[in-house]
């Protein structure tokens, strides 16, 4: 299971835990990313209306989302709260407790490849990644991005030349898709030809850039859809930006009116492979 570099969580941090026992004043639970580490809840820290039966909120060997509100390193003791996590709160936490489990997937790849025990891939690669970048996941979608370089300096050349396949085949990167819509009018005999040209020469050429893809699609005269993928939102801002300009500079040369209406920007993952 996916672990963290330290001893222990911080206060007021969202940790994965399996409850371990329950008791009628509440329940231990074992922090799954924390080797060793356990943390109590008590039944007052269960749900927000009064709580009768802690059985009818959590099950032995359930897993949940908590929050940690005390810690005392002294004892050992850390204090967890189920009702301090909201929806939106819970859903980021798991989907952050997926992406470390992926890394760690790839990460116990690496090792078998080079013939090192995943104790090993964590002290030399695991805990410098995570202290650099935050998350290892993150790491591995930068060197995706931009190159396995980005990592030198942090991990060994042996554990990049070992982990460059494995990240070039399997690792998702983020990308940021904006659509909007182009109301386009010629009005002479070749119109319609002058539009798709127009619109033709600014995908190509937005195209030729590497991680940007851009298509047109006819949504009913005179609208024109266009939707660009890009790595983050500021690129694909960039993008639209310039093949507007483009767009309403050959249309009016021709002739004819144009017009940008703004749409909205959608999140989604290109899985990439190959080098």
């Amino acid at each position: 299971m996916p672990r963290k570099a330290k001893d222990y969580p911080e206060e007021g941090e969202f940790v994965i835990a399996t409850v371990k026992s329950i008791h009628p004043y509440g329940a231990f639970l074992r922090l799954d990313e924390y080797p060793g580490r356990e943390g109590f809840m008590h039944i007052s820290e269960v749900a927000s209306s009064w709580v009768k039966n802690i059985r009818d909120y959590v099950k032995e060997g359930q897993k949940v989302v908590v929050k940690v509100i005390r810690i005392d390193r002294e004892k050992g003791h850390v204090d967890l709260s189920l009702k301090r996590v909201n929806q939106q709160q819970r859903k980021a936490k798991l989907q952050e407790y997926k992406r470390a489990q992926k890394a760690e997937n790839l990460l116990k790849m690496a090792a078998d490849k080079i013939g090192k025990s995943f104790d090993e891939a964590w002290r030399e690669v695991w805990v410098p990644l995570e202290e650099e970048y935050g998350e290892v996941y993150a790491a591995f979608e930068d060197a995706a991005q931009n190159g396995m370089d980005v990592l030198r300096g942090i991990i060994s050349d042996e554990w990049i030349e070992a982990l460059k396949p494995i990240i070039e085949a399997y690792v998702e990167i983020p990308t940021v898709t904006i659509d909007a819509e182009f109301e386009i009018t010629v009005a002479k005999p070749n119109g319609i030809e002058i539009i798709k040209e127009a619109l033709v020469r600014a995908r190509d050429r937005a195209n030729e850039e590497k991680e940007i893809e851009v298509k047109f699609s006819y949504q009913g005269a005179p609208r024109y859809r266009i939707d660009i993928t890009a790595p983050d939102y500021y690129k694909a801002e960039e993008v639209l930006e310039s093949i507007a300009e483009e767009i309403l500079r050959v249309i009016k040369e021709a002739g004819g009116e144009a017009a940008l209406i703004r749409k909205e920007k959608r999140i989604k993952k290109v899985k990439k492979r190959g080098a």
